[in-house]
This record gives C-alpha cells, structure tokens and sequence, in this order.
C-alpha cells in the first residue's frame, strides 16, 4: 500500500539573520540540577495526580509493544535502565518530562495492563512480547504475574535528573534545557519545543488562532504545518505588535512572551482574537493571498512590519494600500531591513516604523 503523504512545511525565505537567530545559544541562566531515585510506583502515583507531565510531543509515544516489553524485562531482572529528566517548575512544584518519555509510558502502560493509548474505542493487552520463549515473564501481562515479581517492579528505583532555574526568578530556561536534552531523535523545531514546555491554554488558543481562513491564506496553506510554523509565526506577530518590548534574540523574545501568557484571562483571549482575525481579513483584502512570499517563500521579516501596521489601523485601510505596500517593498531600506540583521532590536523597530508610515501615513 503506498504511503500517504503529511502536509507539506511551510516554505519561508532564507535569511541568515533569522537562522541565526533560530540557532541561537541561550542567555545566562543559573540552573541547578540534582539526583533523586523513585520507585515505578511512585512515579505512576505522580502522573495519576497530574504531578508528572509528559508534554504532548512531536514524537509522541514510538515505542513497540518488543521495545517496552524489553524495558519491563530490564526493571524485572535488574539491569541498568538510563536515567530520565525531569524539570521542576517553580510555582507549581509539579515535573515537566525532558526526556524519558519512552521509558515511562512504556512502564505506566504495563501497570495498567494495556498497551498504547486508545484508539478507536480500543487498547490492545500490554503482554510481554519480544522475550525468550523460555522467559518466565513470556507473555505476561502485570497481573499474570508472580505477587513478588509485581512487588519487584513496583519497587524497582528509577533515576531522575532534577533541573530547576534558580535565577532569574522564572522558568525561562526550560526552553533552552529542553532543546539540548531531548533526544528523541527527530530535531525539534522551535514551536514544537515551545508547546512543550510552555504546554497550557495558550498554546491551545494559538492553535484555535492556526485554523482561521483568512490566516491560512496569508499563508499560502489550506493544513497546519507539521513543524508548527505557522503557530511560531502567529506567535511572532502577537509578540511583536509591543515592539517597545521587544528584546534580542527573536527566539527567546517569543519564548518569554509565550511563557508570560501561559495563562491567558478571557479577556486577553477574546481581544487577541479579535485583533487576529480582524488583522488577517484586513491583509488579504487589501494585499490578496500570500502577500507576504516576496521572492521565494515567505519573509517573516516583511510578515511581522506589515501585519504589525495593519493591525494599528484596523477599519482606515486606504483605498490605495496595495500600491503603498508595493513601493514599501521596492524601498531600498526596507529590502535591506527585512532581508539582513533581521532580529537586531534597531533593525526591527526600524522597519516596523517604515510600514507604519508608508502604508498608513498621510
């Protein structure tokens, strides 16, 4: 059967301000990090409470039922298993997965004597599999267990690597420990580490945002990015309508303002969507689909000035605002702000500054 192919990425321009500031090293930070052994038990207990989040990662759960059954057999016989992460957040208290996932769902599935998430109304027996036949564990499912055996792997210590941001007094960190420590094998992009560690009601409200027609035309996309491109850039331009706040690098400037509004009220909600979705239908009515790929894909540099200045003028769009926006990007200055030190704070004020004043001004 031939495969299916996933969405296409979203294609942005190159420029090398923007993917340098994407590989961006982080800020000084002072993070301690301590050892702590817990038993499964123990750990299954916290993420029954909601003690332990295994964010909603791009990977998701890939281990097969032999890899996990591999895993029990460890814990059972007493070999080494690897350490997991875990990243203590400072308000709540509660664990933030790092890495390790793999590891722990395989073990929390075992207990609860089913395999893998429900699917279809259906969650197959998590029974031993990938063992020597002659394995007293062959074929077992938790309960089918000898009573000591059980107590064994409830029992069994699991290391854990405890990080916490000591200074400064938030949580800021977590983005940066995240994206050295996870090794899930595929790279993640920077909204994909962002909605894991920043996991909350706003990343659902960006998502909500993500789904708009008028916005997915901008982009030139019918689907969702499957590395989450689209989110960072609807992020971008929520962070960046405050420009006097804006701060280098671009990276961690959107981390802190997604960390900030974790939590958003209803009221925030309700005026940023509005602003949004207002902007968007604004922008495609005025400049028309895709506006924004220049040259080949889209400039996020020429995205955020434009999306920016409309969304100061909301209902005085000028009748004329496709030939403004024309001789805006024929502007010598703004080609040379949008194509180079893109996220340099004089840079990024400075053009934000020229759309205003050439599409909006009198």
């Amino acid at each position: 059967m031939a495969s299916v192919a996933g969405p296409p990425d979203l294609e942005l321009e190159p420029i090398g301000s923007e993917d340098e500031d994407y590989q961006s090293a982080p800020p000084d930070y002072q993070v301690a990090t301590y050892p702590a052994d817990y038993t499964l038990d123990g750990l299954h207990r916290k993420w029954q409470l909601g003690e332990l989040i295994v964010p909603d990662f791009q990977r998701k759960f890939v281990w097969t039922q032999a890899q996990a059954s591999k895993l029990i057999e460890s814990f059972l016989v007493g070999l080494p298993v690897p350490a997991v992460f875990f990243y203590r957040e400072r308000e709540s208290k509660k664990f933030l997965v790092i890495d390790g996932q793999q590891r722990l769902k395989s073990t929390f599935f075992f207990f609860e004597g089913y395999f893998g998430l429900e699917r279809s109304g259906r969650r197959p027996v998590f029974r031993l599999k990938g063992l020597s036949e002659s394995s007293r564990f062959f074929e077992r499912t938790f309960d089918e267990l000898a009573e000591e055996n059980q107590r064994e792997l409830r029992d069994s210590v699991l290391r854990a690597f405890i990080v916490q941001q000591l200074n400064p007094q938030d949580d800021t960190s977590m983005y940066h420990i995240f994206e050295r420590l996870n090794t899930g094998g595929t790279l993640l992009a920077n909204q994909e580490v962002r909605d894991c560690v920043y996991h909350g009601k706003f990343s659902q409200f960006l998502g909500e945002l993500n789904e708009l027609d008028s916005w997915r035309e901008i982009l030139g996309k019918p689907k969702p990015d499957p590395r989450k491109r689209d989110l960072e850039l609807a992020l971008r331009f929520l962070a960046m309508r405050d420009s006097r706040s804006y701060t280098h690098p671009m990276k961690d400037y959107l981390s802190r303002f997604m960390y900030k509004n974790r939590s958003p009220s209803a009221e925030m909600c309700d005026g940023s969507r509005h602003v949004f979705e207002r902007t968007c239908e604004a922008v495609v009515s005025g400049l028309g689909e895709r506006p924004f790929h220049i040259r080949r894909g889209l400039n996020a540099a020429v995205f955020d000035s434009v999306m920016c200045a409309f969304s100061n003028h909301l209902g005085q769009v000028p009748q004329d605002i496709r030939g403004r926006y024309k001789a805006l990007i024929s502007d010598p200055d703004f080609d040379k702000n949008t194509r180079q030190s893109t996220t340099n704070v004089d840079v990024v004020r400075g053009r934000l500054r020229q759309a205003e004043t050439r599409l909006f001004g009198r």
